[in-house]
């Protein structure tokens, strides 16, 4: 009994020292937390599961380190659910940049990617295109935003995107190559390991004893010859409408169905015009740096026509009419991509060098594809020249919001009689679609023969007459 007595005291004093031990840990432990920054730990820990309780015993110690050679860490978790959260000693946020959708116009709300310019993988410089996005008017580069390696890309071609939607994530980091490089080794390997091919010739087997099945009932060729005969499927092709195509298909079907159309037609003697144009060209080239032609004779000769007939420069807003005190002349120039109608603003206040200039900045930006929205946007009257292409006569379609279109057309030698004689002279139809809803026949009559007049004779353009 006695002996009994004397081991229970010697417990409870152990457990009373135990406790102060453990008292120490937890103080050592708050220490230890607030120099683990400090030093490099290695630590070991055991979960012990007690019903609804978790005991967790980290052991650390730093190499070299008298002040954590031993130090042992307890804590008690409530609940069964046990997370262990790891903080990384390196934070690769910083050496990521994403690229964006940019601004593409007021009046564009969305765009389709068109295509990629690079590849995952591939380095790219600031500023460099990755991308292009097609809108309704124009086709937009996606730059990258620094320096780097494509890691990949979150859209896919022909997907619809609108500004500042992410395209693409690209490391700035010097070792995204070796990050990248190894992902798509990875990807080829098990692409390569496909080992049931064996199986494929049994499927092919079992189509092809099928197959004999197929030509066995006769009856449908009495019946098919009855009906037409119509092309195989196979020799057709069905490729979707890019979005300025579409936007050109509307947009001409909604002038269509908007205004009331109505042509006439004028030819026009190109002599005098045409020996303008070879007995100067020369002269002005050397002085202006640029080619003198046709076009910008009848540029200042629809300015002419304009202010002369002020109704053609009109358009009708609800129950208004607008009066533009401005000429902005669009000109139609057809590319690859489909058609697109850059802007001569202030055609009024420019020489013919002026226009020649502003034509040959407009229509090289058109075809490669670089115009900008806002070289598109107004305009109050529209040029085409289908001359180029060959064509003889034509009736344009208005371009809306405009309530007129001159149409140009190809040069052609025919007899015509002049004083008396028949000669042979460059003669040229030229076609004025407008909107009859505002403009009358007799205005637009007059306003070709505006045209008609000042193209003849150049030099009423000089006498202002």
């Amino acid at each position: 009994m006695m002996l009994r007595a004397v081991i229970r005291r010697a417990s409870t004093r152990g457990g009373g020292s135990s406790a102060s031990g453990l008292g120490k840990s937890l103080q050592s432990s708050r220490v230890a937390a607030s120099t683990q920054s400090f030093h490099s730990l290695s630590a070991t820990q055991t979960l012990v599961p007690c019903g609804n309780h978790a005991r967790s015993f980290h052991h650390r110690s730093c190499p070299g380190c008298s002040e954590c050679s031993s130090r042992t860490v307890f804590s008690s978790f409530q609940g069964t659910t046990l997370q262990k959260w790891v903080r990384p000693y390196s934070s690769d946020s910083g050496d990521v940049v994403e690229a964006v959708v940019p601004h593409m116009g007021e009046s564009i709300t969305d765009g389709t990617l068109a295509n990629f310019l690079k590849k995952p993988g591939d380095r790219v410089e600031a500023d460099e295109a990755i991308a292009q996005i097609e809108t309704d008017k124009v086709t937009i580069d996606i730059a990258s935003p620094a320096s780097g390696v494509i890691q990949e890309f979150l859209v896919k071609e022909g997907d619809t995107v609108e500004p500042g939607n992410k395209v693409a994530i690209i490391s700035t980091s010097a070792d995204a190559v070796s990050h990248v490089a190894p992902s798509e080794k990875v990807a080829e390997k098990p692409a390569a390991k496909p080992s049931p091919p064996a199986e494929a010739p049994k499927v092919e087997s079992t189509k092809v004893a099928e197959k004999p099945k197929a030509p066995s009932p006769p009856p449908p060729t009495k019946q098919s010859a009855k009906e037409p005969q119509l092309p195989p499927k196979d020799r057709e092709r069905r490729v979707p409408m890019t979005r300025l195509r579409k936007r050109v298909a509307t947009r001409l079907k909604d002038s269509q169905n908007t205004f009331a159309l109505l042509t006439t037609f004028n030819e026009v003697d190109m002599t005098n015009l045409m020996k303008l144009r070879s007995q100067y060209k020369d002269a002005f080239f050397e002085k202006h740096g640029v080619k003198l032609g046709l076009m910008s004779g009848f540029i200042k000769a629809a300015v002419s026509a304009l202010q002369a007939q002020p109704v053609v420069n009109a358009v009708i807003d609800g129950d208004d009419i607008i009066y533009r005190d401005y000429v902005d002349i669009s000109i139609a120039v057809g590319t690859s991509k489909g058609l697109v109608v850059p802007v001569i603003r202030g055609a009024d206040q420019m020489n013919f060098a002026d226009i020649e200039k502003t034509i040959n900045s407009l229509a090289k930006k058109a075809n490669e594809g670089t115009i900008s929205i806002d070289e598109m946007a107004g305009g109050s009257f529209t040029v085409s020249n289908g001359g180029v292409y060959g064509s003889l006569i034509s009736t344009p379609i208005i371009n809306p919001p405009q309530s007129a279109i001159l149409g140009m057309h190809s040069i052609v030698q025919r007899p015509m009689v002049v004083g008396g004689s028949v000669v042979p002279r460059p003669m040229m139809y030229v076609a004025l679609t407008y909107d009859h809803r505002l403009i009358d026949g007799r205005e637009a009559v007059y306003f070709l023969r505006r045209i008609k007049d000042v193209v003849e004779d150049p030099q009423r353009l000089l006498l202002d007459i």
